[in-house]
């Protein structure tokens, strides 16, 4: 019996894990390195002890300091969440050899799903349908898929549409692949457009029963990443699940899996492809929960412990859609910093890694939280989730909630119809468009519509109440009152520039402006903002989004002077290559740097034609974000 659980991994699913163990009186125990110090799952563990240093491989990966953090706290189990040391059998035997138990499948499952060129071929002698794989020197079809044999998650993974592009490709995915796994090995199969990304959820016991516990759409991504997913899938026929299943069991029975996993797989048509094995829990594991009525960390520590499990899994009833939050721009660039406050209302369920006032480290990634809705039917859980979103408070930090409304009210998510290339450029939904707050095709963003546009006078209406309110001269007179009126009152700001709130745009009256909530009427159409203000910002929410705007100063500082052409780093991170040197000619969406950030590369490109200036940094340079990196002079010299 497991009295005292140790989760080897941090954030959303370290309190994912510990919610369950309270329901079970189980004892938790916590680690974190020193950027976690101060995060919610530490403070919401009985016990928490200390991984010196931040980043991941002097902490989380770090099996030896894991271990000790295991003795020195009692432990008598260890939960490996998802990602980290989840999938490394090496980690699962060392647990094992101290006399602990693995909450996770056998070292030998681990092991062989571990690799993927070697589980495909696996795969393929069990009878379960798999893509053929490529010869990186000579494939003989385009366009293709190079992926790391050693990890998912998207990293080390690269489209190739040409030759031309092929050996770019493979060197940067390799690169990505070393870094994120410790293992550069790729491989390349055939890029299946267009079609499904649909994941089997297995359970298993040592018994010999093996659950197929229902299906989860993942197919809107970005960068191989998932952002939304759902349970079940809408766009597959009862003989696709029932293959899909069939070949999930076939695939745990084969390598003898026990504990929670999921089996993925590319579906087009009634063509069926097996992806990989996540021999782990996955991070969309809560709509097969909601859909199931069960608890997945629950199964997963009874199983542990000997339990068998009953014959057949729970019937499915309802639909589940899960949105992935994260802390990024328009561009998709991780955004680090203080989230001043994070409420999401609704019937809902949030499971996140932060709260109202939480540090978001650049070490680690950007996830924030997991928002998931049930409901009867795919539109009543979607409509749950886009109005939670919508009435989101996020403030502080630049968040992808606008792109995750624009993909829930798109005309084609709405009818089911998605695949892998939704958020390509060419797809349905631009990410990066969405994620600026640009309307969808079939739907308005969170930040759209005549709401957005009244957010700039909202702000300012409140600002001058409250610096009304703090004024200590003739308090009682209105703010900026005069015998007789020189000038319209107004004030500034960086995203809209001037918005005059004395006198008030034709057609607008105002029934409530105070320093938190300012109430406007126009076209006799009423509408609440309500106002949030912190050192440098205002943020003002309503029903239809949120703005964050940041006041000029009347008399501002003198700024820092930056030379023309600089290309700042737009996050804190690693130089991992530099691709100019001075006198070298570039042309517009070059790249001349690549940054490791958050556990991705991000490359920095010329925003224009012209010939490098200078360059400031060097390969294995750590920057902060706003630093220069290169300095472009635009033109021929």
């Amino acid at each position: 019996m497991i009295t005292r659980l140790l989760v080897a991994n941090r954030g959303e699913i370290a309190r994912r894990v510990f919610r369950t163990c309270r329901a079970l009186g189980i004892s938790t125990v916590a680690v974190f390195s020193d950027a976690d110090a101060d995060a919610p799952h530490v403070a919401e563990a009985d016990l928490a002890v200390r991984l010196p240093g931040t980043r991941p491989a002097d902490t989380y990966l770090d099996a030896d300091r894991l271990l000790a953090a295991c003795r020195v706290s009692g432990a008598d189990a260890v939960h490996p969440g998802y990602g980290f040391l989840s999938e490394s059998a090496e980690f699962a035997r060392e647990v094992l050899a101290a006399g602990l138990v693995w909450v996770g499948p056998p070292p030998e499952a681990i092991a062989a799903m571990g690799v993927k060129i070697g589980a495909k071929r696996r795969m393929a002698e069990a009878g379960v349908p798999v893509l053929p794989s490529l010869d990186l020197a000579a494939p003989e079809e385009f366009p293709l898929l190079v992926k790391a044999s050693a990890g998912g998650g998207g990293r080390g993974m690269r489209v190739v549409r040409g030759p031309g592009e092929l050996a770019g490709a493979v060197e940067s995915a390799r690169r990505e692949a070393a870094a994120a796994f410790g293992d550069g090995t790729v491989f390349a199969e055939p890029l299946l457009e267009q079609a499904r990304h649909v994941e089997v959820q297995v359970l298993a016991d040592r018994h010999g029963t093996v659950w197929a516990l229902g299906e989860r759409e993942c197919s809107v991504q970005r960068r191989h990443q998932k952002v939304i997913e759902e349970c079940p899938s809408p766009g597959i026929s009862e003989a696709t699940r029932s293959l899909l299943y069939e070949a999930a069991v076939r695939a745990a029975r084969t390598i003898g899996y026990v504990g929670a996993g999921t089996v993925e797989f590319l579906v087009k048509g009634d063509r069926v492809a097996f992806l990989e094995m996540n021999t782990r829990l996955q991070v969309e594991h809560p709509v097969t929960e909601l859909v199931h009525g069960v608890d997945l960390v629950r199964l997963q520590l009874e199983v542990a412990e000997g339990a068998a499990l009953p014959a057949a899994p729970p019937p499915p009833a309802g639909w589940a859609v899960e949105a992935r939050l994260y802390a990024e721009d328009g561009e998709h660039v991780p955004q680090a910093g203080v989230l001043r406050r994070f409420e999401i209302p609704g019937d809902v369920r949030v499971d996140a890694g932060v709260e109202s006032g939480s540090v978001v480290s650049p070490h680690y990634d950007a996830l924030l939280a997991k928002v998931v809705a049930h409901g009867a039917t795919r539109a009543e859980a979607v409509r749950k989730l886009v109005s939670a979103l919508r009435r989101a408070r996020l403030h502080g930090l630049t968040t992808n909630r606008d792109l995750l409304v624009n993909i829930l009210t798109n005309r084609e998510f709405v009818a089911g119809d998605t695949h892998t290339g939704f958020l390509d450029p060419d797809g349905p939904v631009r990410a990066s468009a969405a994620a600026t707050g640009t309307p969808a095709e079939a739907g308005s963003a969170a930040g759209a519509g005549p709401a957005a546009g009244q957010a700039g006078l909202a702000a300012a209406l409140a600002v001058a109440a409250l610096n009304r309110s703090r004024a200590r001269v003739l308090p009682g007179l209105p703010a900026g009152w005069r015998n007789v009126r020189s000038q319209p009152r107004t004030l500034r700001f960086e995203e809209t520039g001037e918005v005059t709130y004395d006198p008030l745009p034709e057609g607008v009256t105002v029934a409530a402006a105070e320093p938190y909530r300012v109430v406007l009427e126009h076209d006799g159409l009423r509408r609440t903002y309500e106002i949030a203000h912190y050192p440098g910002s205002v943020c003002v929410d309503h029903a239809d989004g949120h703005a964050e705007l940041t006041p000029v100063p009347r008399l501002p500082e003198p700024a820092e002077h930056v030379v023309p052409g600089s290309l700042l780093a737009p996050m804190p991170g690693n130089v991992l290559r530099v691709e100019v040197e001075p006198g070298d000619r570039v042309v517009k969406g070059q790249a001349v740097l690549v940054l490791e950030a958050m556990k991705m590369e991000h490359r920095i490109t010329a925003p224009a034609d012209g010939v490098v200036a200078a360059v400031q940094v060097e390969k294995g340079r750590q920057v902060d974000a706003g630093a220069v990196l290169v300095i472009i002079q635009e033109g021929d010299s």
